[in-house]
Formats: C-alpha cells, sequence, structure tokens
C-alpha cells in the first residue's frame, strides 16, 4: 500500500502552517490543550506530509470532523464539547508513528482514532503505556493476532473493520455468485492475481490461494510488481498469455490503478473479469481514470452502505465536502467517532480509560458501514459474508460485509452481497 497518494489540492498543505489552517473548528491545533473550557479530546493521527495514506487520512478526518460537528451542536457529550487533536503521521514510518502517539500522550487525549497505519505494533506499544482507547481501521491480521495473545498489554486497541485475508477468502465467493446469476460468463475458471510486495498485499495473495482449492476455481498464475510501477504493458502482455477467467490486481494505490486501466482498456483481455483490490475507492481513481474505468470491479471489507442510513450519511457528507466522496474511510471516521460517544455517555467518564474500554469490548454499535462489534478475541469486527474465517457472520446485522463495486457510468455501484445490492453486474465494454 505504497504510492503518493494526492488528492486534490491535499499535498499542497504540507507546511505546517497551512496544514493547521485547513483543519476546521472543532479542531485543536498540534498539541495545544484548550483553556477556556475542559473539553474531551479526541486524538486524531493524520497523515498530511506523507507519501502514503494521504487521501484515506484525509477522508478519516473529514468523517470525524462531520461528526464532532454534529455531536458538539447537539450539545456535546457529557454536557462538553469534542475536541480533536491532530497530529501529523506517516503511516509508513513507525518512528513516526511513536512520535505521534507520544504527542497524543502529552496532549492528555481521551481517546485516539485513526484509519491505519503500515507498522502498527510499534504504535500500538508506545500505546500501550497509556491505554486510552484506540480505535483504528487497520484491516491487519497481525495486529488482530497479537491482540488475541496478549489480550492484556492491547485490551484498549480495536479495529473497526474486519481484517484482509477476507480479500483473499472472499473472490471465490464472490466469482461464484456473479456465475451463478449469469451476469458473468468466465472464459474459464483460472485467476490471475497480479500482486504488490508488501505484506498487506502478499497477505491477501496467500488467502486467495489458500482458498481457491476449496472452490471451482484455480490458481492460473501469479505476476510479481513493484512499486512504483513504471509500466503496466508488460504486466498486461502476462495477463493476455495467462488468458484467465478473472484477473485481481492485487495492490491498492488509486493513481497507480487509474495508468492500469488506462492501459488495459487500450489493448485487454477480451472477456476477463478485472478486479481491482480496494484503491478504486479512492477518490482519485475515477478523477484520474475518466471513462477508462468502467467495467472494472473492486472491493472493500470497509464502506459505506447505500441502505437508508448510509445514503443519509453519503448526502450529507457530499453537502459538507464537495466533489467524489471516498467510500471508505469518510464512514469509518464518522463511525468510530459515534462508537466513542456512546461508550463515553455509557460510562459517564472519559478519563476512566479502561471502563470504556470495557464497554467498547462488550457493547456493538451500527454505524453506516455497517455493524461493529469487538467481543472477540480479536478485538475486530467481524466479515459478512462468513467465509470460514475465525471472525465471520452469518447474518448481515451481525458483521461489517465486503462492498464489491463496479465502475458504471463513472459511477461506484454495489453489486454484491445481494442484501445491499445497487445493481447488477454490467457488461464491460471489453468483453
Amino acid at each position: 500500500m505504497v504510492s503518493k497518494v494526492s488528492r486534490r489540492k491535499l499535498l499542497h498543505m504540507a507546511s505546517a502552517g497551512t496544514a493547521a489552517a485547513a483543519f476546521p473548528a472543532p479542531f485543536v491545533s498540534g498539541v495545544t490543550r484548550a483553556a477556556s473550557a475542559d473539553p474531551i479530546l479526541l486524538g486524531v493521527p493524520t497523515a498530511q506530509t506523507a507519501q502514503a495514506g494521504v487521501a484515506d487520512h484525509q477522508d478519516y478526518l473529514n468523517g470525524t470532523t462531520l461528526a464532532l460537528e454534529e455531536i458538539n451542536g447537539a450539545g456535546g457529550v457529557l454536557g462538553r464539547q469534542v475536541k480533536a487533536v491532530v497530529v501529523d503521521i506517516d503511516p509508513l514510518s513507525p518512528e513516526s508513528g511513536q512520535v505521534a502517539i507520544n504527542k497524543l500522550i502529552d496532549a492528555k487525549v481521551h481517546a485516539m482514532s485513526c484509519a491505519f497505519v503500515f507498522t502498527p505494533v510499534p504504535v500500538a506499544d508506545v500505546s500501550a503505556r497509556y491505554k486510552a482507547p484506540f480505535l483504528w481501521g487497520l484491516t491487519q491480521r497481525n495486529m488482530t493476532d497479537l491482540v488475541a495473545k496478549q489480550p492484556d498489554k492491547y485490551s484498549h486497541v480495536f479495529q473497526t473493520d474486519p481484517s484482509e485475508v477476507h480479500y483473499g477468502h472472499t473472490f471465490p465467493v464472490f466469482l461464484k455468485a456473479m456465475k451463478d446469476q449469469g451476469v458473468w460468463k468466465p472464459l474459464n475458471n483460472g485467476v490471475h492475481i497480479v500482486q504488490e510486495q508488501i505484506a498487506y498485499n502478499q497477505t491477501i495473495s496467500k488467502a486467495l490461494q489458500a482458498s481457491l482449492p476449496k472452490s471451482e476455481f484455480k490458481l492460473a498464475g501469479i505476476t510479481d510488481i513493484q512499486y512504483p510501477v513504471q509500466d503496466w504493458g508488460t504486466v498486461i502482455q502476462e495477463i493476455k498469455k495467462v488468458g484467465a477467467g478473472a484477473v485481481m490486481i492485487d495492490h491498492w494505490v488509486a493513481a497507480e490503478y487509474a495508468a492500469f486501466v488506462k492501459q488495459y482498456s487500450a489493448d485487454p483481455l477480451k472477456g476477463a473479469l478485472v478486479y481491482l483490490q480496494y484503491g478504486p475507492s479512492q477518490p482519485e481513481f475515477l478523477e484520474l481514470s475518466g471513462p477508462a474505468a468502467e467495467g472494472f470491479v473492486w472491493s472493500t471489507v470497509l464502506g459505506v452502505y447505500a441502505d437508508e442510513k448510509g445514503k443519509a450519511f453519503r448526502a450529507k457528507y457530499k453537502k459538507r465536502f464537495p466533489g467524489i466522496m471516498g467510500l471508505c474511510y469518510t464512514g469509518n471516521g464518522y463511525d468510530t467517532t459515534y462508537y466513542l460517544k456512546a461508550a463515553w455517555e455509557a460510562v459517564g467518564d472519559p478519563s476512566n480509560f479502561k471502563g470504556v474500554s470495557d464497554w467498547i469490548r462488550k457493547n456493538s454499535y451500527r454505524g453506516v458501514c455497517g455493524f461493529m462489534s469487538m467481543d472477540n478475541p480479536y478485538q475486530e469486527c467481524a466479515h459478512y459474508p462468513d467465509t470460514g474465517d475465525a471472525i465471520g457472520a452469518a447474518e448481515l446485522e451481525k458483521g461489517m460485509a465486503q462492498l464489491f463495486f463496479q465502475v458504471q457510468n463513472n459511477e461506484h455501484k454495489i453489486i454484491y452481497p445481494d442484501v445491499l445490492v445497487e445493481n447488477k453486474l454490467q457488461k464491460a465494454p471489453w468483453w
């Protein structure tokens, strides 16, 4: 998950002064605690100047902003305003993550809320000496495995989405559903994996390879790519040579996906279903791809539903933050803030870190991205549909749905799972 990901003008805000000015009320710039009141402080490590994760982190901050504005506008929590302490973080750097958490500890925040980092253990270890509730959309089973093995040390750490292993586990299930519905007639039952080298993408690839023998599909080939991908031409020729019915591009970067779809559309493997892991969720994908994005499929284990609750959130988010909306971390930042609000109100004292963490562990929350429950050894959200993983949900309202989208008329439309579908899978231009 490595790239120079920029969201419109965001990277132009790299200077400290501009970045601080970019955060609207109710934000506390840097780590200076408000002196005029006694607010509840929410620490939000946010990538502002890094080369990776900026778009997703900005989405998360926007969702948090919207939630805080609503909460404070309605009187706050326990009669107190809630303010965010925003500190810069580089998701790729363990040292940067440790510095960011230490700044929030110095600020005496009541909780921490973050999109993700790529080196979670050093960050979680620093937070463990303070023990304020720490909620993040990490998507990494290696971290939640540690939570399960060391429950006392990480009792305060919660993953607000399912882990990345589900991208691999669920892909054959999705393919079978599309085939059985008659909306996709595969060239063959082969699956070609084009994989990036970082641990996140390797975990997804291994999970898919383990799941394929249990399905009617088989592994047709594996092609390695390395960030940054300078030219997708050789990869596309390999896709055509392998000739698999389905292709998973196991990468994540919106800008590089945009380059891929432009080249692929000009020289495709006719009839193949091409899936792009996660990255099209970032607004840059549609902005940079234009018409070339039509027909491509992607998914996310953390996404804003298109049910009544999700549509209401989408509408008010777009009003507050005009432009193409990210469909993942916008809702996650929003939901996490309201989850903490419920915990603070139930416990009655945001300074009671153990009490708040214990409440979160035992109580669920249904947000715009689905059902969140931490009542399991991993302290991560259960995945829907259940694919036999350690944490799965057989019912929609007992888990967080992995949403599969297709780009249709320059918009992302949910095509799976059936209970949340907006449109059926459409014929891709190269079919």
